[in-house]
């Protein structure tokens, strides 16, 4: 039921997004031309009347789940109510419609969750056995209750229809496409768009100060959108044994296995953007969890690792930010 066929038909679900996009790529380079597309004004996926009519329309062997409403600190913690609905809503119409079009027996859905989804003091790095095993960080807490529930229903449909359905948990992502959108964006293209705007805006044209919100003591690890859409085809064309040997419980960490600090992080980002101001630390804004590094050793047994060093990533993003500046 993995994807072994060029002439398979993929549902990528969320193709507009940073991931979406990536992984259409992915695929249209690997020879996949046989991809299924909506924007949301075509086809909502929290109307589950219009869920249905897709599946029936377009019958897709393999689906890709990468929608989802997503944004950083701010966002989650100002629209947790949006961020709940939104992706439980997602999650069961898609997840219920694949299962009922006989998705999952002629083929595989693929679930795109979150490395948010495991508790606030994880033990470090994280495995997929730690999921549900403590409180969960307060910041974007609705936000990994749904995909939470999302992984759940996956694999419920695996064990009581037989559905080859498996979840793939990210950890933080960026690249070309992302969000620069300073009320909504993530910590990495934030810290990109903030740097830029810094160069020369300070007094008599000289560097203005860098502001980074917390301590900066916090440790991320960064997976570029290029290297998930290369695990998603990777899980795609593995076959269930293998994938299901590795992974009993459906669930596979994506990462990189490496982290630095929010500090360190800022750094890299002015050295790549070129600024020369103070990295001013805001103690009275949150810091989020303390540490997400997650355990990546299911996919690398199965032959996966990441490739893109984490300064190539940011400069390429950058490059990508300028562009898209320039034509704006």
């Amino acid at each position: 039921m993995h994807l072994s066929r060029p002439d398979a038909r993929i549902y990528v679900a969320g193709h507009r997004g940073l991931v979406g996009s990536a992984v259409v790529r992915n695929l249209e380079a690997a020879g996949y031309d046989d991809l299924v597309v909506r924007t949301r004004a075509e086809t909502d996926l929290r109307d589950r009347a219009a869920v249905d009519a897709l599946f029936e329309e377009e019958r897709p062997d393999h689906v890709v789940v990468a929608a989802a409403t997503v944004g950083g600190i701010l966002a989650n913690s100002t629209r947790p109510a949006d961020f709940l609905a939104d992706n439980l809503a997602i999650a069961l119409n898609v997840i219920e419609a694949a299962h009922e079009s006989g998705v999952g027996q002629r083929g595989r859905l693929l679930f795109l969750g979150s490395s948010c989804i495991y508790p606030k003091l994880a033990p470090q790095p994280m495995r997929e056995e730690h999921l549900l095993t403590g409180p969960l960080e307060p910041t974007n807490r609705a936000y990994a209750v749904a995909k939470i529930a999302g992984l759940e229903l996956a694999e419920v449909f695996h064990r009581q229809h037989g559905d080859d359905m498996v979840s793939l948990m990210p950890t933080n992502l960026y690249g070309p496409g992302d969000s620069f959108d300073p009320e909504s964006s993530h910590v990495l293209p934030a810290l990109i768009r903030k740097a830029h705007e810094a160069r020369g805006a300070g007094p008599g044209g000289a560097d203005a100060d860098l502001e980074l919100w917390g301590s900066g003591t916090p440790r991320r690890e960064f997976l570029h959108a290029d290297d998930l859409a290369a695990a998603v085809r990777f899980v795609l064309e593995t076959p269930q044994d293998r994938l299901r040997e590795a992974a009993p419980d459906g669930l596979l960490n994506a990462g990189v296995g490496e982290d630095l600090s929010i500090l360190e992080l800022a750094q890299t980002v002015q050295d790549v953007v070129g600024g020369a101001g103070r990295i001013v630390l805001d103690p009275s804004k949150p810091d989020g969890t303390p540490r997400k590094l997650l355990d990546v050793s299911r996919l690398h047994g199965l032959g996966w690792t990441a490739e893109t060093a984490l300064r190539d990533g940011i400069a390429q993003t950058y490059a990508w930010y300028r562009e898209a500046l320039a034509d704006a």
